[in-house]
């Protein structure tokens, strides 16, 4: 029996030793345990046994914390608290874990330690009646000793007195009442002290004090102190229910064992502050319909969960992101078009065709309000400024900016978010992008969109499908969201370098802006008018201190850089700026900063004679600075024999010339083929011999001996420089058709003609796209006469006026023109056969 009569707890227990929190009979605590003695003993005793409460543990305070657990044992309390789990909730996150939920039944005083490992097991001396914090009962204190009866009289009272301060709507405050009305008067020092808002050291008096006297008058104390201080808040202002709630402990727990209490709805109130403001801003964000419903129930759910297990994180986090949303929040478009015409002018020059489709949306859109969001494509060579007008659009709308980067992204989560199920999940791109400008009409720049990768986790390009259809993004569903947002009123810009590598599906629903690179001139213009002053800025220099001279510019941009946009050419500004603010430093007086005389004799500084301001830069100045040139236009020194023809070629970094070279040999009639040559360009070098050896009597093509089969004991050797790049394509077949014709007719083709166009097998000349692209290479390159097949003349519209003036264009529908203009003089052939007579219908 225990003391005073009642029921026995086991002699022998598994001992929970706990370092945050103190578990006093007739209370409930919810612990989280992690060391490895409290890990074993739950997954031993209570996760083995049929029952959680037919498993009493031990739980006792610790005068380390058992997460830094080691081999030997820490200094134990003497006493502890009996208990049964009532709950038991294991975890992986962050670590490892169990979170118990456990109900004090009495106290026990620890005998002697039977083992240490793999948990603690003591044997113990229980001090407590059982019967009394598990039966209800309506007896008081014993009559016999009126002292403890008295404090017993006390302590009820001012227990009556603490509730009437209280609101009893509250639940925790209810519970308190019920408490008061059903247990034994000797119970509720322990229950009072577990309730009100006391420190671990105040509970562990309590938990010490064995006799019931002495409990009472550690306890009384701790309950004065509470309505004392509640006194004292009346007085400042009038009691509300959140003041009311800080009187009362807001632990975990509280629930007594025997009686039916509902632990969540505990938890509930303690984060009611929270969850209340996170409904009022849930109501507040003007979200559609359907997502306030997943919110509100989500919200319903959370204020179910306590705080210590992770899905509480997973969905605070999912709806703070909700409400941050910008569900109707939106900027006003500036709709002035003779501003919006400046601005662009003033940001960017050229750029003609991205500008106009700029004012268009404006003119449309002072017509029609509720027009939807277009989708661009800006398609052109690096550096020539897709991504910087982009930006230009955004400030002439006066809408917000933001740029996506999908260089090198092969997961199709990027885009559309992680599953809420998933360890991490989060939102994809584009929803935290709204986020971030906090509106849902900004400017989305979808930068490198040609270069998305492909992986296990899925097809990012795919994904974009449903972003970049304006008949479907008026709903996206990103997966953790798992709820629709409207994107349709989003201007979606995307950029590439070619188009070639965009999937069709994904190519088919945006709207492609082909952005050629720069004439000389125009890189004249851009270099004085934004790069040159913006890298005087960037290195401290003014005007007054450097002056570059268009000339200076143009042999910059001809002789030390081969580019179609202006990236390069910055660079090169910026060295020419950084050698200038050697100099200007230099001339500057120095600061002295040792000011003590020297012993020795003093020898004569060399006075460093400020240059003249502003220093100009001239060629002699720019050769010292840049060194020598990296580019020369060597096209008239390549054609000093037969079997050379420049071709004009498009990369995705802009237009490029290329020489082919041919030389033939003594053989037995093989082709031969270098210069890492894709499939497409050798089956247009066969076609040209095909052709050349179909026609070779008609133009007098012969062999190295005179025989009319130019192939017959003649090897050919066909390479394309350089031979590090890889070469396809068919627009290098007429090149290689002039080559092949100069190598077996002995004559040398122009120097300065340069050609581009696809071969049929029959003589035709086939159309090639990258037109304005290849012109501008040859204008750079200082070709004067460019063959193009005849149905691209209408590409020849978007060249710049000064570049169809300074250049001769040759259109041709055949072969025979091809090699005509190639030539000088034309070339020769034979009398054909007659022409087919004309037949006219009699109809």
């Amino acid at each position: 029996m225990a003391p005073g009569g009642g029921i026995l707890i086991p002699t022998r227990l598994p001992l929970l030793l706990t370092h945050e929190g103190v578990l006093l009979p007739g209370s409930t605590v919810r612990f989280t345990v992690g060391s490895a003695r409290n890990m074993q003993l739950v997954s031993q005793r209570l996760l083995k046994g049929t029952s959680l409460k037919s498993t009493i543990i031990g739980v006792l305070p610790n005068s380390r914390d058992p997460e830094h657990d080691s081999d030997d044992l820490p200094a134990l309390h003497g006493i502890g608290t009996a208990g049964i789990a009532v709950q038991v909730v294991g975890s992986n996150w962050p670590k490892p874990h169990y979170t118990l939920l456990i109900s004090g039944l009495c106290r026990f005083r620890v005998s002697s330690l039977l083992k240490e490992r793999p948990f603690v097991l003591a044997e113990v001396e229980q001090l407590d009646k059982l019967e009394q914090y598990t039966t209800p009962a309506t007896e008081g204190v014993s009559a016999d000793d009126g002292e403890l009866r008295e404090l017993s009289k006390k302590f009820y009272q001012a227990s009556l007195q603490l509730l009437g301060m209280l609101d009893v709507s509250i639940p925790v405050v209810a519970k308190f009442r019920r408490l008061l009305d059903s247990l034994p008067r000797e119970t509720l020092p322990d229950v009072v002290a577990s309730m009100i808002h006391t420190s671990n050291k105040e509970k562990l008096q309590v938990l010490d004090a064995v006799s019931l006297e002495e409990r009472f008058k550690k306890a009384l104390p701790m309950l004065t102190r509470q309505i004392d201080g509640l006194k004292l808040l009346q007085k400042t202002r009038k009691t509300s229910p959140d003041n009311e709630k800080r009187v009362l402990s807001v632990r975990k727990g509280g629930a007594f064992p025997g009686r039916q209490f509902n632990l969540d709805e505990e938890d509930e109130d303690e984060d009611g502050d929270d969850t209340t403001v996170l409904e009022r801003k849930v109501r507040a964000a003007n979200m559609p319909e359907a997502a306030l419903k997943v919110c509100l129930k989500e919200l319903k759910r959370l204020k179910k969960l306590p705080q210590s297990m992770p899905e509480y994180a997973l969905t605070r986090n999912y709806l703070d992101l909700m409400v941050e949303l910008p569900w109707s929040k939106s900027t006003k478009d500036c709709l002035d078009i003779r501003a919006a015409r400046t601005l662009l002018d003033n940001d960017h020059y050229a750029m003609d065709k991205l500008k106009r489709r700029v004012l268009e949306y404006l003119a449309v859109r002072q017509l029609k309000t509720s027009l939807k969001g277009p989708i661009l494509c800006f398609v052109g060579p690096p550096g020539v400024g897709k991504t910087s007008v982009g930006r230009s659009i955004a400030r002439t709308l006066g809408r917000e900016f933001h740029r996506i980067a999908l260089g090198g992204v092969c997961d199709q989560s990027d885009i559309r978010g992680h599953r809420r199920t998933y360890v991490g999940s989060m939102p994809g791109r584009i929803i935290n992008g709204l986020k971030t400008v906090g509106v849902n009409n900004p400017v989305f720049l979808l930068d490198e969109v040609d270069k998305l990768g492909k992986s296990l986790q899925g097809d990012p390009a795919a994904a974009l499908l449903e972003v970049l259809d304006p008949e479907q993004n008026h709903s996206f569903t990103d997966h953790y969201l798992n709820v629709a947002f409207d994107l349709s009123q989003v201007l979606f810009i995307a950029t590439a370098n070619t188009t070639a590598t965009i999937p069709p599906a994904l190519l088919d629903r945006m709207e492609v802006l082909q952005v050629p690179g720069y004439t000389q001139e125009e890189k004249v213009e851009i270099a004085h008018r934004h790069l040159i002053p913006n890298q005087l800025e960037q290195h401290g220099l003014t005007p007054q201190q450097l002056l570059i001279p268009q000339d200076t510019t143009q042999d910059i941009i001809s002789r030390h850089t081969r580019e179609a946009g202006v990236r390069s050419l910055e660079r090169k500004i910026g060295a020419v700026c950084r050698a200038v603010a050697v100099k200007v430093a230099e001339g500057h007086p120095s600061i002295k900063t040792d000011t003590l005389i020297p012993a020795g004799p003093v020898e004569p500084e060399d006075k460093v004679i400020p240059p003249e301001m502003p220093i100009v830069i001239d060629h002699i100045a720019l050769k010292d600075i840049l060194g020598p040139p990296l580019f020369e236009m060597e096209v008239s020194e390549r054609f000093t024999l037969p079997g050379v023809a420049l071709g004009l070629a498009w990369t995705p970094l802009g237009g490029e010339i290329m020489f082919v070279e041919a030389s033939r040999m003594e053989g037995e009639g093989q082709l031969t083929l270098t210069g890492q040559l894709g499939d497409v360009m050798k089956e247009s070098a066969h076609l040209a011999i095909s052709w050349l050896r179909a026609n070779a009597k008609t133009y007098q093509l012969t062999n190295m001996v005179g025989a009319p089969d130019p192939l017959e004991g003649t090897d050919i050797h066909l390479h394309f420089p350089a031979g590090a790049v890889t070469k396809d394509g068919p627009s290098a077949g007429i090149t290689i058709v002039a080559c092949l014709a100069s190598l077996f007719s002995g004559r040398l083709v122009r120097s300065d003609v340069a050609m581009t166009g696809e071969i049929t097998l029959r003589g035709l000349v086939l159309p090639v796209g990258g037109i304005k692209d290849k012109v501008l290479a040859a204008y750079r390159a200082g070709v004067k006469c460019v063959i193009l097949p005849k149905r691209n003349e209408k590409d020849l519209e978007e060249l710049p006026a000064n570049i169809r003036a300074n250049l001769d264009f040759v259109t041709a529908g055949n072969l025979d023109e091809v090699l005509n203009a190639a030539f000088d003089g034309g070339f020769q052939r034979t009398a054909g056969p007659p022409a087919a007579p004309q037949l006219t219908s009699k109809l």
